[in-house]
């Protein structure tokens, strides 16, 4: 889940933050103070102050892209070209692309030269189109808008959750759509996994703040569901107050891990339903959690941070080791992430572009190579989530959501198309 404010503040290094978190040395605290001194650095026109903010900002994040092109016009801004075109390159090199660079204000004194102009070349190769994914399955209900998907083997059927229509959708062959669950409090509905063996269905809606049609009363609350696979009948309600509970995995035990995009909390439920309680596990390292990747067993999940990258987190201890990018792969904005043992597939909708992606591993937690598997297609749209059905793993591309401003509402004109569930063979990546 990483939208409205988790997005806003996510995207906008270049703006203050203003959100709480639990203790001063969490990463959450330490994202937001950075932001409101960068901004307030940008405020008294302090370009020093507000390049030694940015790097800090850059470290924080483990170099991500934007946090990469802040420091780019944060030297350049000095007038310091070398080093802005150095930052503007390794930014190229990781795959990424700002097609607003040229015109950016911060650039005036770098624009005209030639070095410039190759990195501009080379952000636009980035965002030429790929896709390696074989045939959709085109949804019938064009504003439906899924965020989450998970599959039923026995039904041969998806289970989708809908944000806007606020409800859970089984879709059968062909498209056929059927009403599993609607919202008991009228939220939108965001993470869902099915416990094939306990026939039990875990799904979360959230009360996101600002949203339009959620009550302001009602902001900043979520809830942990318990459904029946059978028939969607409302098993158990738990609720954790001043959360946004987004994001959800299984581990192999069937305990549910879900993760606060808005808080940064990790937390774990007891398989089955069988505790009221949710029980937070993380130490305070992540900004932005979102869909959780179980690695095999009960002890370890990778945690893709839609700031500061993937971490794979002991959900015994709390400690988190995060994964080596090297400063070559942009590795922010990653809202779906699947482990398979050819590695993580990432739906990186926070990338510049936007792109399904392969990281793959070594001992060391260092990605020595990645796959774009799709980018800029004609069919992907904005992606959400992802599920794998046996060898191949089934996306949602083309949601919806880049057709909401961040308070919810649609935007004007907007074009709605159904959405899609795309698939490729993990054998051929």
């Amino acid at each position: 889940m990483r939208r409205s404010a988790v997005r806003l503040a996510f995207a906008l290094l270049l703006a203050a933050g203003a959100a709480a978190a639990r203790a001063a040395t969490d990463a959450h605290t330490r994202f937001t103070q950075l932001l409101a001194q960068a901004e307030a650095a940008r405020h008294r026109g302090d370009n020093q102050s507000l390049l030694a903010t940015s790097l800090q900002l850059a470290t924080l994040l483990h170099h991500s892209g934007p946090a990469t092109e802040q420091v780019a016009m944060a030297y350049a801004k000095l007038g310091e070209r070398r080093q802005a075109l150095d930052w503007l390159r390794a930014l190229a090199a990781m795959g990424q692309s700002d097609e607003a660079a040229p015109g950016r204000p911060q650039f005036t004194g770098i624009r005209s030269l030639p070095q410039f102009q190759r990195i501009v070349t080379a952000m636009r190769g980035n965002a030429t189109p790929v896709d390696k994914a074989g045939g959709a399955l085109r949804l019938r209900d064009a504003r439906l808008l899924p965020e989450d998907i998970d599959y039923d083997p026995a039904t041969r059927s998806y289970l989708l959750t809908s944000v806007l229509e606020k409800k859970i959708v089984r879709i059968g062959a062909g498209g056929t759509q059927k009403v599993f669950f609607r919202s008991p409090d009228g939220w939108p509905i965001m993470a869902l996994k099915i416990d094939s063996r306990r026939q039990i269905v875990w799904a979360t809606e959230v009360a996101i703040s600002g949203f339009a049609g959620v009550p302001r009363k009602e902001w900043g609350r979520s809830v942990l569901l318990c459904l029946r696979l059978q028939d969607g009948i409302l098993l158990h309600r738990i609720e954790v107050p001043r959360t946004s509970l987004g994001d959800m995995a299984l581990l192999p035990s069937g305990d549910a891990i879900v993760s606060d995009g808005d808080n940064g909390g990790i937390y774990r439920a007891r398989a089955g339903c069988t505790d009221s309680n949710l029980r937070r596990i993380d130490s305070g390292q992540f900004i932005s959690p979102q869909t959780p990747a179980p690695e095999g067993d009960d002890r370890h999940v990778f945690v893709p941070d839609y700031a500061r990258g993937i971490a794979l987190l002991d959900v015994r201890t709390g400690q988190a080791r995060w994964l080596d990018a090297g400063r070559r792969h942009a590795m922010q904005g990653i809202d779906g992430l699947y482990f398979t043992d050819k590695g993580l597939l990432c739906v990186q909708n926070g990338a510049m572009p936007e792109r399904l992606v392969l990281f793959e591993l070594n001992d060391k937690l260092q990605i020595t190579r990645e796959r774009i598997i799709d980018r800029s297609s004609p069919t992907l749209g904005d992606p959400t989530h992802g599920v794998v059905v046996g060898g191949e793993f089934h996306y949602i591309a083309n949601s919806g959501w880049n057709w909401l401003g961040d308070n919810g509402r649609i935007k004007p004109g907007a074009g709605f198309t159904p959405a899609r569930i795309k698939r490729v063979a993990i054998s051929d990546l």
